[in-house]
């Protein structure tokens, strides 16, 4: 393992998803006040997703081929100008144009930040290292809430945007002066299509995955802040708080990372799946701060001990399929959830209230890990 690049690419994924994290969980709340519907609401998280699904196929296996510091770069420049565009938004339409944009930023720069560090991974060691990263990475999207919570608090929305814009900035920075570029793990000429990672078992199973628990994801960032404010009358500063409760939790990857190179890594994604279904199923129910939080706190823990698991099954592929292209698959996955999720239960809330929106993301999640539990029934 390359521990400088490590410490490298962690630090500016640390960097940017704080900046991201202080401000994203408040977009319900800015949309709301923009006007917006809970449909609308929904939209505007979506976008995000759905931009990046016109990129990532390709920018995957563009990065096994011509590097992957340069789409680092590309995609923290893009999400810095989106950043700055936030303020001077007028009315939800300008929200979801915005979103589109820092979308294209973001399928340029987790997933190929992935690949890198899969590229300098060790073999038999794939739990571990995106154990570790995984710890980072939520840390810092746990972490921006709180901050942001407090920065709307004291001053205003608005003023997050600039945070966030500067956070980005520092990622820039950072990659363009201490980042190495490092060889590649690469497919060879069979493998050459976007698709080719589908051929394995292994891959279509996270997939499935992955695609409905992006579901679940969506439904938390776009209207558990909204359920806090409206249900609850939650500050922005305690629901920054409760957001926050997710870095000490996701913290925990560092350890369920190990896990996933020395057992079933099947178990431990049925296993936090099984937590997630429960913990989202029982929160529309709570009424109050702390039975909140501590719900909260058992959705991130499901999540802490599947996702090392799943990240190790698409580094094992990487190393056929490609890389690059494997890791964007796995986003993809994501980002499919992740944008039809607040758009269809977005809908749904209107005629159903917020509640459903939970109750669905548990149903689809269960489904999701059945189809996976299918793909991987093979030792």
């Amino acid at each position: 393992m390359n521990k400088k690049a490590f410490f490298v690419i962690v630090s500016t994924m640390f960097v940017s998803m704080l900046g991201m994290g202080i401000v994203t969980p408040f977009l319900p709340i800015y949309a709301d006040q923009l006007g917006a519907s809970t449909l609308e609401i929904g939209v505007v998280q979506a976008s995000f997703s759905i931009s990046g699904l016109t990129t990532l196929l390709f920018v995957g296996r563009m990065s096994d081929r011509f590097g992957r510091k340069k789409f680092l770069l590309a995609g923290l420049t893009v999400m810095t100008l989106a950043s700055v565009a936030f303020i001077w938004a007028q009315n939800p339409l300008h929200l979801i144009i915005i979103r589109l944009f820092q979308g294209l930023g973001a399928s340029a720069h987790l997933p190929i930040a992935q690949a890198y560090l899969g590229d300098i991974t060790p073999e038999g060691d794939e739990g571990k290292w995106m154990g570790y990263f995984n710890a980072v990475l939520f840390g810092g999207i746990g972490m921006g809430p709180l901050v942001g919570g407090v920065l709307a608090d004291v001053f205003s929305i608005t003023t997050t945007f600039l945070v966030m814009a500067i956070a980005n900035f520092i990622g820039l920075v950072a990659t363009l002066i201490f980042l190495p570029e490092v060889s590649r793990k690469a497919a060879p000429q069979e493998h050459s299509s976007p698709l080719s990672p589908l051929k394995s078992q292994i891959m279509r199973g996270v997939v499935a995955y992955r695609i409905t628990a992006g579901f679940g994801t969506s439904s938390l960032m776009a209207f558990l802040p909204l359920f806090a404010d409206i249900k609850l009358g939650l500050s922005t500063s305690l629901i920054g708080i409760l957001l926050a409760t997710r870095t000490p939790v996701s913290l925990v990857q560092s350890f369920t990372g190990r896990l996933a190179d020395r057992h079933s890594r099947r178990i431990m994604v049925v296993i936090g799946a099984g937590i997630t279904m429960i913990a989202m199923a029982l929160l529309p129910s709570v009424g109050h701060f702390w039975p909140l939080l501590f719900t909260y706190m058992f959705i991130a823990l499901g999540q802490a001990v599947s996702m090392p698991a799943s990240n190790a099954y698409v580094v094992e592929v990487g190393r056929t399929y490609g890389m690059g292209a494997s890791m964007t698959m796995f986003m993809m996955a994501m980002q499919i959830g992740n944008g039809v999720g607040p758009i269809a239960l977005g809908g749904l809330a209107n005629v159903l209230g917020l509640a459903s929106t939970f109750y669905s993301a548990s149903v689809l999640t269960l489904l999701g890990l059945l189809v996976f539990l299918w793909f991987i029934r093979k030792p």
